[in-house]
């Protein structure tokens, strides 16, 4: 399908940019994204061209032509590098930097003190909030700019901003809340949002959880400024670069990635499935807005399962279901509901490619590139170590 084969003084031109399936964004973006692969200086972009009648003399091999299959596998492996570089800055963040930040704030005689051995840490609730809120900032903005100095993306370009199609956005966040009730026993009950709320729990359990200022604060961040800067890493230039090889490739990339580094089993169905949507949802309706709302919506309906099972009340169990139910019978109709409203308008929103090399090698050049796969190692063996300690 990218093949685009032109007679031009008789030879034939080969280009994978002219044939891309450009219809799913507005004009706008399709031209800047095409300038974006059109520069020859940049080593992420796939912009293949050759002409079939022409070979290039090579002093070892004779005379040989360039495939389209070689470039594939050259581009793709430069962009899972540097997906490695940014996992192993995710990770070595989110490990030590909370043990520095500790250790150095003791030393100015601060109530705070971590292990750099656990991911533990006791104090003044102050401190703490000010430490998980730092490195949960951290491990996501820096990765973010260093991507996005790398591949050099336009804002608008590495930034989805257009909306296409409103509706598109209601029925991800209707999907999401469906994807929020199927998910919910293994994310209600594991991960960050659970641990803090019982850590403040601890410390006054005669004043209300809305009333400790530290937690309201921490809430803060980890529901809307830490979903949206994860977006912005995983839906922003990484998904623009990778979307070169089709949205399929994209989606499913930008979906494993998160799964990887989460390190927690138990949250990884919930982590892939809302990127799932995040990302089909944002290429539906044409702006990263949607995926903003899709994983802000899902940090909120974990945090109100936390705070419904958290209860003392007898009756606790019964809202808890109750609000579960009426929930994913929410989105069910939301969904049921745009459905039948676009039956007849749906368009084609998911760009196709057609890959030269087959899946089997793209696979092996994606294991094979370093860092990816010696930080997808340390990651497992920490699953691992997370599951049975």
């Amino acid at each position: 399908m990218h093949d685009s084969e032109q007679n031009i003084s008789g030879k034939t031109l080969i280009s994978v940019i002219d044939e891309f399936d450009s219809s799913t964004q507005n004009e706008a973006y399709n031209k800047s994204f095409r300038k974006w692969r059109s520069n020859k200086e940049n080593p992420y972009a796939f912009n293949f061209e050759t002409n079939t009648r022409e070979s290039v003399f090579n002093d070892s091999r004779g005379f040989e032509s360039h495939s389209c299959s070689e470039a594939e596998e050259r581009i793709v492996g430069r962009i899972v590098y540097l997906i490695g570089i940014v996992m192993l800055m995710f990770v070595v963040i989110d490990d030590f930097l909370g043990g520095v930040l500790a250790n150095l704030l003791s030393l100015f005689g601060l109530n705070i003190h971590a292990s750099f051995f656990t991911a533990s840490m006791y104090g003044s609730g102050a401190e703490i909030v000010i430490i998980m809120v730092t490195v949960a900032v951290v491990e996501l903005v820096v990765p973010m700019l260093f991507v996005h100095s790398r591949l050099k993306m336009p804002f608008r370009l590495g930034f989805m901003s257009k909306v296409n199609d409103s509706t598109e956005i209601i029925n991800s966040i209707a999907v999401t809340f469906i994807i929020c009730t199927v998910v919910c026993l293994p994310a209600a009950y594991s991960g960050t949002a659970r641990d803090i709320y019982t850590y403040f729990s601890r410390i006054d359990a005669d004043v209300s959880a809305w009333g400790q200022t530290e937690f309201i604060v921490y809430i803060v961040f980890d529901i809307v400024i830490v979903p949206v800067i994860s977006e912005m890493l995983y839906r922003g230039a990484m998904f623009g670069a990778l979307r070169q090889f089709g949205d399929i490739f994209a989606i499913i990339v930008t979906s494993v990635v998160p799964c990887i580094v989460s390190r927690n089993l138990t949250e990884i169905p919930a982590v892939l499935m809302i990127s799932v949507v995040a990302s089909v949802g944002m290429l539906r309706s044409g702006t990263i807005l949607t995926a903003f709302f899709v994983r802000i919506i899902y940090r909120m309906y974990n945090l109100a399962l936390i705070m419904l099972e958290s209860s003392s009340s007898i009756d606790a169990l019964i809202i808890r279901n109750g609000f579960m139910l009426i929930t994913c019978a929410v989105g069910a109709i939301g969904v049921i509901v745009i459905y039948l409203i676009k039956k007849s308008s749906r368009r084609r929103c998911i760009a196709r490619y057609k890959w030269e090399t087959p899946p089997v090698k793209i696979l092996y050049v994606i294991v094979r590139t370093f860092p990816f796969t010696a930080v997808t190692g340390i990651c497992f063996l920490e699953t691992i170590l997370r599951l049975i300690m």
